[in-house]
């Protein structure tokens, strides 16, 4: 039987080369290449077309998430499992709304990642039972306004976060602080607000997004 071409994605050396060597002790996967930002996946993919890819969201360059949206409609029938460290709602939601199979966190006992794994290369789903609990209550709480409130540009929750603070004036660095995030996923998130609204800068944007509803003027 072929072995399962795994590629592993994360801008942490440590996190590459530890799972590399938990996956390669497994005689059915092969790990096909070690990619430290979505730019970097899309390339490897080009090249092996892997059957999973491991996916860390929070990246310089293209982020997780944007690499989910642009792999999937290219690669098919690779599948993506978004790995972790940020129990973060909104993320689960927009990777898993580009077609991503599962989200497991990093803090998952190996036997499990490989298990978990094995259920998305045979066609299963993954969401961790904390996860899929944080995911109802959220949901629950906040409604599918959250997702939808006026929202006609098709924006994520977390673009309507930093869309928010950018409407508030906030530079690159002090948005990234404020969400947790690094200054190259804001930017990836901005790139992806103004194609979305089909807007220029930043002024454009928040005029537009005021005008439609999305932000209280």
């Amino acid at each position: 039987m072929p072995k399962m071409k795994v590629l592993i994605v994360d801008d942490q050396e440590l996190i590459l080369e530890s799972l590399k060597i938990v996956l390669e002790m497994e005689d059915d996967i092969e790990v096909v290449g070690l990619a430290k930002n979505g730019e970097e996946a899309i390339d490897y993919c080009e090249n092996f077309q892997p059957d999973i890819i491991l996916m860390d969201i929070n990246m310089p360059i293209m982020d997780g998430v944007v690499a989910t949206e642009k792999i999937k409609p290219r690669f098919p029938l690779t599948k993506i499992i978004i790995l972790t460290s940020y129990k973060e709602v909104e993320y689960v939601l927009a990777a898993l709304s580009h077609g991503a199979e599962g989200f497991l966190l990093k803090a998952i006992h190996p036997k499990n990642l490989i298990a978990g794994i094995r259920v998305v290369h045979t066609g299963g789903t993954l969401i961790s039972p904390e996860m899929a609990d944080k995911m109802i209550k959220s949901m629950l709480k906040s409604g599918p306004e959250l997702l939808e409130k006026n929202n006609e540009f098709g924006l994520s929750a977390r673009e309507v976060e930093v869309l928010h603070k950018l409407a508030l004036g906030l530079r690159n660095q002090d948005i990234a602080k404020a969400l947790y995030l690094s200054e190259g996923t804001v930017k990836n998130y901005i790139s992806n607000i103004y194609s979305k609204m089909n807007v220029k800068g930043r002024r454009e944007a928040a005029y537009k997004a005021r005008e439609t509803g999305i932000l209280d003027s």
